[in-house]
């Protein structure tokens, strides 16, 4: 704030230095605070939306029929969003935020109405298509948003929150899910997305504003289409092949070659689009490249996985759909510790191999234990299991963000984070259909064999079990043994036939080769890890959040003496970080500094004492200001602050360095600079450097 204005937030008053009156402005606003309150609702929105439905799909069976279609249920949500998904945070770049956030809110929620309303699997799953095109916008401009609202300097900390709705709704979703589906009906797990959609529209409407920075895209249409016609042909191929029609029928045969057709002309369209959905060079870097195959791996497990075991709980088991939710928060919960655990350590150790190489072991270790499974199986093997199988996914996936991050220079920053999370979306859409062919195709197989010669009650057929698994419980006690076992044996044939795949992505992660990790890369938030659409978001974007990050951490380990040191003086920690204060507010009244911020008396005093000996700064009243020689010491410890903000960068800030980023690191000092964010630690001496 470049003289005129500054702003005494401890005793909530501003003052300029032509004593005129000026708002305050170091603390985010009240509008501001109920504006993220309405982005996190759309945050909560599209992070339930992943999980509710899972623990309701075996009621949806039982009331509409078609088994076989179950996957899709989950599929077209997951190719919609994973498709529309780079298009909202282009078009929100082009024609305002607001107005696009407010689009897919109403898109959402009519594809919420609609669900709710389905009278057959084909029409809820045409409207879960409609839905994911809404929740396609709902993270990656939500995300955006934050960054039009919060200062660089504290939007680690809200994006931090966002992700602690992310995971917070990753274990409430099947609970709220199952009750939902047991106390009212399966219909509400869509609907009660109405009131809160609602709620988010109206506040948005009253007191979002944000300002308009239109920026110019060549938005990539043709590309955005090829990809996601590219990925529809094979999960189709994947889900009706060898159930619907046999593998080697036409429709089949077509589905292969269309997609294939289309996979060449969205690579030649790619090399010439200007800002491509998926820049091919990027796949030029080995690390790169076997790190997104790896995500693939991934998303494959853990969606088709979710998908199944509310099924396998609810008909084998018999347990309740709220009880289901239930069964399987220990899976979630060690996906959640195991995925912060992992990030946390190899953002601060730097060394991250061992994380993709044991993360994919565990992970094909929990698909075994899983095909272990059966409908005498204990309630404790059922929580070890699944924890096991949760933990794996865990070790892995933050890791995989990074490694792509990591592995490429900054301009292509953006595009490795929305690449690596692009192809965790993929590989959920393919999980989900392959897992929903091999269990609809040994389903039948073992419901064949089971009650082959046996005479079954009046409308009662393999047909019938098949449309209508919780039917199951109405059979005879001697038909439904063998009906629950050829359930059982199916869904948990899937894990057995999933089990190569992410062995695939084991043996592969012993090939990444364990680069150096910068500094700025940072462990990523939850939604770049488990969000089941991809994560858009710009280099500037990726970087800033990186550096709020690590200008909070690194100002919780004695920033003021670093940065006194690194500029040559032999002040206390307390007397910089009071000098940077007084220039950013040209102004500081000392006594009340310790009355709002956790800055002992004494620490203050002993910088005051300090500055006043010395001449950096003398008294106008109750306040003090910076003598000429005190702007000189606090103009090159302002330089050292940026210098140790740039050198977190690392080869980032080499001496082609973009415009953006000289901006950010400019603009970011200047935040930090004697914040509230970044503290002395106390009147302790430091070493001279001369």
């Amino acid at each position: 704030m470049a003289g005129d204005e500054v702003f005494d937030a401890e005793n909530t008053r501003t003052t300029t230095t032509t004593g005129q009156a000026a708002p305050a402005q170091e603390h985010v606003s009240g509008s501001v605070l109920v504006s993220l309150g309405a982005l996190l609702l759309g945050m909560l929105l599209a992070a339930l939306d992943q999980t509710i439905v899972s623990t309701a799909l075996p009621t949806v069976v039982s009331d509409l029929g078609g088994m076989q279609h179950l996957s899709w249920v989950v599929t077209a949500y997951l190719l919609a969003a994973t498709a529309a998904t780079p298009l909202w945070g282009k078009l929100g770049d082009q024609y305002g935020r607001k107005r696009l956030f407010q689009t897919a809110i109403v898109i959402f929620l009519v594809g919420s109405a609609l669900c709710g309303t389905a009278q057959d699997m084909a029409q809820l799953i045409a409207f879960r298509a409609v839905q994911g095109l809404g929740g396609g916008g709902l993270i990656v401009l939500s995300m955006a948003i934050v960054g039009d609202l919060v200062p660089p300097r504290e939007r680690g900390r809200y994006q931090g929150l966002f992700g602690a709705v992310f995971g917070a709704a990753s274990v409430l979703g099947p609970l709220l899910g199952g009750l939902l589906t047991q106390h009212l009906s399966w219909r509400w797990v869509f609907y009660v997305n109405l009131p809160v959609g609602v709620v988010a529209l109206a506040v948005i409407a009253a007191v979002l504003h944000i300002p308009r920075r239109a920026r110019r895209h060549v938005i990539d249409y043709l590309g955005t289409f090829l990809i996601a016609a590219v990925t529809t042909c094979l999960v189709l191929v994947a889900s009706l092949g060898g159930t619907t029609w046999s593998w080697g029928s036409a429709p089949v045969v077509a589905l292969a070659v269309l997609g294939v057709v289309l996979a060449l002309a969205f690579v030649a369209v790619e090399r010439r689009a200007a800002e491509p959905v998926l820049p091919l060079k990027l796949f030029r870097v080995r690390t790169f490249t076997l790190s997104v195959v790896i995500s693939f791996v991934v998303g494959f497990a853990m969606f088709g996985a979710m998908t199944y075991l509310p099924t396998f709980l609810q008909v084998v088991q018999g347990v309740s759909p709220t009880m289901s939710g239930v069964h399987m928060l220990p899976m979630v919960l060690g996906l959640l510790l195991a995925s912060t655990a992992s990030g946390q350590i190899v953002s601060r150790t730097g060394r991250w191999k061992v994380f993709p190489v044991a993360g994919t072991g565990v992970t094909a270790l929990g698909l075994l234990l899983l095909h272990q499974l059966d409908e005498h199986s204990s309630t404790a093997e059922l929580s070890g299991f699944f924890f096991v199988f949760g933990l794996g996914l865990g070790l892995v996936m933050q890791v995989l963000v990074l490694i792509a991050q990591n592995a490429v220079p900054y301009r292509d920053l953006g595009v490795a984070t929305s690449g690596a999370t692009f192809f965790r979306s993929i590989g959920a859409s393919f999980g989900v259909a392959v897992f929903g062919t091999v269990f609809a195709g040994r389903l039948d197989d073992q419901l064949t064999d089971a009650f082959r010669g046996t005479r079954l009650p009046p409308g009662v057929s393999v047909d019938t079990l098949e449309a209508d698994p919780l039917g199951i419980a109405a059979l005879p006690p001697g038909l439904r043994g063998p009906a629950l076992h050829a359930y059982a044996v199916s869904i948990t044939d899937v894990f057995l036939y999933a089990a190569p795949v992410v062995l695939l992505g084991f043996v592969l992660a012993w090939f990444l080769r364990e680069d150096p990790l910068r500094r700025s890369v940072t462990a990523p938030d939850v939604t770049e890890t488990l969000a089941s659409n991809p994560v858009e978001r710009s280099s500037h974007d990726e970087v800033c959040r990186a550096l709020s990050v690590l200008g909070g951490r690194e100002g919780r380990h004695e920033i003021y003496r670093k940065i006194t040191a690194r500029a040559g003086y032999d002040l206390l920690p307390a007397t910089s970080w009071l000098l940077l204060r007084i220039r950013r507010y040209g102004a500081v009244e000392p006594a009340v500094l310790p009355d709002s911020m956790p800055v002992p008396l004494s620490v203050v005093m002993e910088a005051v004492r300090q500055v006043e000996e010395r001449r950096l700064a003398v008294r106008e009243g109750l306040d003090l200001v910076l003598t000429d020689r005190g702007r000189e010491v606090t103009e090159r410890l302002a330089q050292a602050r940026e210098e140790s903000l740039a050198q977190l960068l690392g080869d980032w800030w080499g001496p082609g360095r973009p415009t953006d980023l000289v901006q950010l690191v400019q603009e970011l000092n200047g935040e930090l600079c004697g914040s509230r964010q970044e503290r002395p630690d106390g009147p302790r001496p430091v070493e001279r450097f001369g």
